[in-house]
This record gives structure tokens, sequence and C-alpha cells, in this order.
């Protein structure tokens, strides 16, 4: 199985929606932990909707700012036990051998008020021992060197950090992908990144799932990069692709056509199957139609992604970022 965390700054963007789709339907995680999501309970029940889960947690949002979700499948025992503005921490497949903790976390984002997020996560820490995991968005980075561009952070604010991950029992799981998980950009070619996003476990938690590994995937519609953890080496298996009407094909009269000429084929079956084996040719051939009108647009859209996370290595480098803006 795999667990997802993104601080995807808002599902009201459309963009932003699409993007979780796409991440979802690449990976296929059991958990999805999504952070300042924004928005309210409907739109998180339509978003559940469009990514197939079963099962959700919400932490609603203070104002217009904040607000937590976790999203998983039943094809996991998860079962939450708390939940704040700062995290949901659940258990999974309680009550038996295999039994282990999931925190999905989210740092305060007022250096001021960051000690608050510490102190809970130090009263996580205080409850019965379990191997434990907890990833997501911390809001802080732990050395110098995972920051680039603009002042240098203060020592005592990495301190504290460095101080509760101590204090948990926590490593630092080492990643694959990007090494920034957040970046800005300003209007004077100048840029920031920093690796705000991590996976943190306990001693105990690695011994259970020693192969495990954390990817930083790469993303357009958000300042951070969602981080996926693949529990013991396992890569997420790769799945017939199920048939989805795309909304983007009705903009091309040919849509149509093909489902028309598809409806009207004859079929030796009866009336119910006759039905059954339209919609299967249907969806067959809008398939085919679809690899033929619309797949020059995904490999250029991959493209596309590719070449700008090579400018934006090229950004890091020189220090302008006015081809990443």
């Amino acid at each position: 199985m795999s667990c997802l965390a993104w601080n995807c700054r808002g599902l009201g963007n459309l963009r932003t929606g699409r993007e979780l789709v796409e991440i979802i339907r690449a990976k296929d995680p059991a958990v999805v932990f999504l952070a300042e999501t924004l928005t309210d309970d409907a739109r998180l029940e339509v978003t559940q909707r469009s990514i197939g889960f079963d099962h959700r947690w919400v932490v609603p949002r203070v104002g217009r700012s904040g607000g937590l979700v976790l999203y998983w499948k039943d094809s996991i025992n998860l079962t939450v036990e708390d939940s704040d503005k700062y995290y949901i921490d659940a258990v999974i497949d309680k009550n038996s051998e295999n039994e282990w903790r999931l925190t999905s976390f989210y740092g305060e984002p007022d250096t001021a008020r960051r000690h608050e997020a510490w102190d809970k996560l130090r009263a996580l820490n205080s409850q019965p021992e379990k191997p434990w995991l907890c990833y997501g968005d911390f809001n802080e980075i732990i050395r110098q060197d995972e920051k680039l561009g603009g002042s240098r952070r203060p020592y005592n604010q990495m301190q504290q950090f460095r101080e509760v991950i101590d204090e948990c029992g926590f490593m630092d799981m080492v990643f694959e992908g990007p090494k920034y998980t957040w970046s800005k950009h300003f209007e004077n070619r100048n840029s920031i990144w920093e690796r705000l996003d991590r996976c943190l476990v306990t001693n105990s938690w690695f011994m259970k799932f020693g192969g495990s590994k954390v990817y930083h995937l790469n993303c357009t519609s958000s300042d951070h990069v969602p981080i996926l953890i693949s529990l013991s080496g396992l890569i997420p298996p790769i799945r017939k692709k199920l048939f989805r009407f795309e909304q983007m094909w009705l903009s091309n009269p040919g849509c149509e056509e093909v489902v028309c000429v598809a409806w009207d084929s004859r079929s030796g079956v009866g009336n119910e199957g006759n039905i059954l084996s339209k919609v299967e040719k249907c969806g067959k051939e809008l398939g085919n139609w679809e690899k033929n009108v619309f797949g020059n647009v995904r490999m250029e859209m991959n493209r596309l992604k590719k070449a700008l996370a090579g400018e934006e290595r090229v950004a890091m480098v020189s220090g302008n970022n006015i081809r990443v803006r």
C-alpha cells in the first residue's frame, strides 16, 4: 500500500482537482491526506467521489484558511483516533499484531505560534507506543541546506523542530525526487525553495517496514509538491486502465459521431446483452478515438511538465526565475 500527502492550497481550484485525480490514477494510494483544503465539506465530498475513495475525515477550515481531510479506501483497516487543526491521528489494523500509527500533520504557518503545533506533536507522543509514521507539511526545515534563496533561517526556529523530532524518537526518511517541496517565485526574478514536507518515522516503524520509499512528486497547481510513501518498497501496481469519459471530448464534434456509429452497430444477443455490448463498444471506440485525437495533447502536457521541472533546476543554479514564474 502507499500513502499520499499534499498541501494542495485549495480544492476550490478546478486545476488542482484535476491534478489530484491524475496523481491518484497514476500512483493508486490507499490513503490521501490533503492540507489547506480552504473549502467546505460539500466540496470535499465531491472530491471524494472524483478520486473514488470510500471514507473521509474532515477538519474544517477556520474562516477562509486551513482545513484538513483524510481519505481512505475500504482496502485498508483505518481508525481515526483524534484530530485537530494541526493533525489527523489514525491507527492502521487496530488491536492486531500488525497495528501501527499514521499521523497526518500540518505545521503552524505563523512562526510566532509554531510552538503550538510542536506542543500538539509532543502530546501525541505521550500516548502508548506503536510503530509510528508522521507525514505532511511541517512548515519548517531542519538544516540550512534545506533552503535555497532568501534570508537564512533563524537557528532557534530550526532547533525547536529538531528538538520535537528527537523527543518523539523520529528519524527523517530519505526520499527520491526534487530536493525541495515548496517554492515561491518573485517578480524581481528571485525565488525561494524549501523542504517543508517530509515523512518522519520511529525506529519500530522503520524495522517493521524497512524497505519503504518516499517519493517527492511533481505538480503545477500548488506551491507544494505531493509526497508519496510506498510501504516496504512496493511500487503501486500498474492496473488495467478503467474507461472514463473526459469532459474535454465534448469540445470535438467527432465524439458524437463515434458514439452514434458504435451504438448503431448490430449485435446478435438479447436486449439486455445488446445494450451492455453497445456500451462496451462505445467505450472501446471512444478509447481508440481519444488516442488519435487527444493523445498528442497529453504527450505535450507531460513534455511541458518535464520542461518546467528542468527550468526550475536551472533557476536554482542561476538565481533567475524568469522562465518558471
